[in-house]
């Protein structure tokens, strides 16, 4: 029961932060967004003088913290996995959140159980919980960039065959279409009108949002670029290749949804029946949290639990 305190509360530091990352989140595309903090300049226009909500004092506090990781290495590459997911934050940032996360937890759980074993549990789940929650929404966002690929594929097609030059048409995405492939293409765009060749800026993309729809439509592009070819009908094609793969993953995530409810059942009745053993027989239960032979089946419960969902989820997991 304490360690399903500890995750509970871990659980709701993460959506507590993730709440904070929203109220102050903006319309602008990411890319202003990561060019201009990189440069200590805030991307909310305010006026002189306007009185500092809370959201916001956090928010600058936490830049405060995190101006000494935001040039490292690993901070860069936990950056580039948060644009990917849509997140304003710099990797110093998101380093920074996770360590006060962590402290808040281990706080909060160790004088809520008075156990340092729980706390040292839960602290260590944050991380965890974080990633997992950046993994979530990447992937989220990942899937509508896909479910929008395919139509705008065609409106390039369309705007060659009407006379666009490649990066004109890449002007009418970033314009008319809706986040999130509108923000990739902003910034696609804005990465050509500075100059950028756009081979480099395609392959930069490609890398960034993690398509493999994409990396065919990518492809297809710097082939015809070097070889020649009407790059429309290559774009027609592709396009309807696309929507069959989308129509074919809907198929399989309708099909799989029996297997995909099981492994959440998994993972949610052995708390539902703890939760009742608890308040029915409350003695009994705790002796799996004070006898070695109890933490033992505690532990080789939960372990067995995780490969039980993992495996389930390889199973349903079928890539087209």
């Amino acid at each position: 029961m304490v360690l399903f305190i500890a995750m509970l509360v871990a659980f709701a530091t993460f959506f507590l932060v993730i709440f904070l990352l929203m109220a102050f989140k903006n319309k602008r595309s990411l890319d202003i967004f990561y060019r201009m903090r990189r440069h200590n300049v805030d991307p909310v226009v305010r006026k002189p003088n306007a009185p500092q909500d809370l959201a916001t004092r956090f928010r600058l506090f936490i830049q405060r913290l995190a101006k000494p990781l935001v040039e490292r290495n690993f901070a860069q590459s936990i950056e580039y996995k948060l644009r990917s997911a849509g997140i304003q934050l710099l990797g110093g940032e998101y380093i920074v959140l996770n360590i006060l996360a962590m402290i808040v937890v281990g706080i909060l759980v160790y004088f809520w159980t008075l156990n340092r074993v729980f706390a040292q549990g839960a602290v260590a789940l944050v991380p965890a919980v974080f990633w997992f929650g950046v993994l979530t929404l990447s992937k989220r966002r990942l899937g509508e960039f896909t479910e929008q690929l395919g139509t705008s594929l065609i409106t390039i097609s369309n705007a060659l065959r009407a006379g666009y030059s490649f990066q004109q048409t890449i002007e009418v995405i970033s314009k008319e279409m809706e986040p999130p492939i509108g923000e990739e293409f902003t910034e696609m765009y804005q990465q050509i009108a500075m100059g950028m060749p756009l081979e480099e800026v395609l392959e930069d993309a490609n890398r960034r949002i993690g398509s493999s729809d994409f990396e065919l439509a990518v492809t297809a592009v710097l082939i015809q670029r070097e070889v020649g070819g009407n790059l429309a009908q290559i774009l027609d094609s592709i396009s309807g290749t696309i929507m069959e793969r989308i129509r074919m993953r809907r198929e399989i995530v309708s099909v799989t949804s029996q297997g995909r409810m099981s492994a959440m059942v998994l993972l949610g009745l052995p708390v539902a029946a703890g939760l009742a053993m608890f308040t029915l027989a409350h003695d009994s239960f705790m002796q799996l949290f004070t006898e070695p032979i109890g933490k033992m089946a505690v532990a080789a419960a939960v372990v067995m639990e995780i490969i039980g969902y993992f495996v389930i989820m390889k199973i349903v997991d079928i890539d087209v």
